[in-house]
């Protein structure tokens, strides 16, 4: 290990590891925006990035330096010789973005990654740090091409028509030059397949459950937090229980249930049903936030002389708001995304919600370009409203995390 913290040593393994990800980092983002064939080369990459890491490690020539090895790793590539390959179908014009932008990013991290490296031996705490970083570059990356590769892909297939896809499925670029055409998926999902009457259904559910679940939650998680009775430390650690029994265990009664009700096929059964999953995690959710909250003030409320129920809703519930809001938003996903009881639930395609929709797009007679145009539909709006909100939600979560 005392090997491994030198300079040279160290600049060098992470180096080359890092030209290893960036490479097959580029290599995937041009492959999916161009539908160029491009190609990590994994020997060549280590020599490049182990070299470079160690110009770059030891600060050799500071900024010319860096130009220079950006230059040389861009000029590398486009000779055939660098760690990114580049397809003899692909242009001209992509080769030479792909080739800047791996010299680029790779010269801005690297030297991110090693900075204040001194010259010579490392203490293990500078060692450690180098790693650490390294390892953060790497998290970033790996974790945002799980979340985005399969969104871009979806994105991309809902622009393309049947004769695209049937010519090449793995072609992911698109032609701008078709303008409003790209978007005619869309336009035959609210046109053909009904999907306004999808979104309302979905949008009118998720709001009536939301209020319905904290109409319920909010007084209990108030009485597990602050009042005295038998059964109370029992209730509060079972209130989770139902989230133990799947809920395709759950779905047959209730399909029965439902239809011997006349509720099945029925938007207020719907309505009924979604609050039963949810109250439990926003009555777990809730209740640590309102421990969390400085009884005191309840209390001089209580002195001033108002009741309980005002208390709750002049005190309690503003001091609250991040965690209700929190609450609210993650009652509205589970309901938007809900699909079990849906499929279950409902036939009748007027009546269907947006999860409910798509499924009936999976069809061998449907277009494929309409199935990924759908899951769009319903991913943006909820995808949209958790990043406006993620502030109150993160918020939420964690206030109460921590007494007084």
């Amino acid at each position: 290990m005392k090997m491994l913290r030198h300079n040279a040593v160290t600049s060098a393994i992470l180096g080359a590891l890092w030209m290893v990800v960036l490479s097959t980092t580029i290599a995937i983002v041009m492959s999916f925006a161009t539908g160029d064939p491009f190609r990590p080369h994994i020997l060549l990459s280590l020599i490049w990035g182990g070299s470079a890491g160690v110009i770059l490690g030891r600060d050799l020539g500071g900024r010319i330096g860096a130009v220079l090895v950006a230059v040389a790793i861009a000029a590398a590539c486009l000779l055939g010789l660098g760690p990114l390959l580049v397809g003899v179908e692909a242009s001209a014009f992509s080769a030479s973005v792909a080739a800047i932008l791996l010299a680029l990013s790779f010269v801005w991290s690297s030297v991110l990654i090693l900075n204040d490296l001194p010259t010579g031996g490392l203490t293990r705490h500078e060692f450690e740090g180098a790693v650490i970083r390294f390892l953060t570059g790497f998290g970033y990356i790996f974790f945002t091409a799980i979340v985005l590769i399969p969104f871009y892909v979806m994105v991309m297939t809902s622009l393309k028509n049947q004769a695209e896809l049937m010519q090449n499925p793995l072609d992911f670029s698109i032609d701008l030059s078709q303008g409003w055409a790209l978007f005619r998926s869309y336009d035959e999902l609210f046109t053909q397949f009904n999907f306004g009457t999808y979104l309302f259904n979905s949008f009118t559910i998720s709001v009536l459950t939301v209020f319905i679940t904290l109409a319920f939650a909010i007084p209990g998680a108030y009485a597990v937090a602050r009042l005295r009775f038998r059964g109370r430390a029992a209730f509060s650690r079972s209130i989770l229980l139902i989230y133990m029994v799947p809920m395709i265990v759950l779905a047959l009664p209730i399909y029965i249930g439902f239809s011997m009700t006349g509720l099945r096929n029925s938007l207020w059964g719907i309505v009924m049903i979604y609050p039963v999953t949810t109250i439990p995690v926003a009555l777990y959710m809730l209740q640590g936030y309102f421990r969390g909250l400085p009884a005191e003030i309840e209390e001089a409320g209580l002195m001033d002389g108002l009741s309980r129920l005002a208390v709750i809703w002049k005190i309690t519930l503003p001091l609250s708001l991040p965690a209700l809001a929190s609450v609210s938003l993650y009652i509205f996903m589970i309901a938007w995304n809900e699909f079990l009881l849906a499929f279950m639930l409902l036939d009748d395609p007027s009546r269907f919600t947006l999860t409910r929709g798509i499924a009936s797009l999976n069809s061998s007679e449907i277009p494929r370009q309409h199935l990924m145009a759908g899951s769009v539909v319903a991913t943006v709006p909820i995808m949209a409203l958790f990043l406006g909100l993620e502030r109150f939600m993160t918020k939420g979560l964690t206030a109460g995390s921590v007494k007084g």
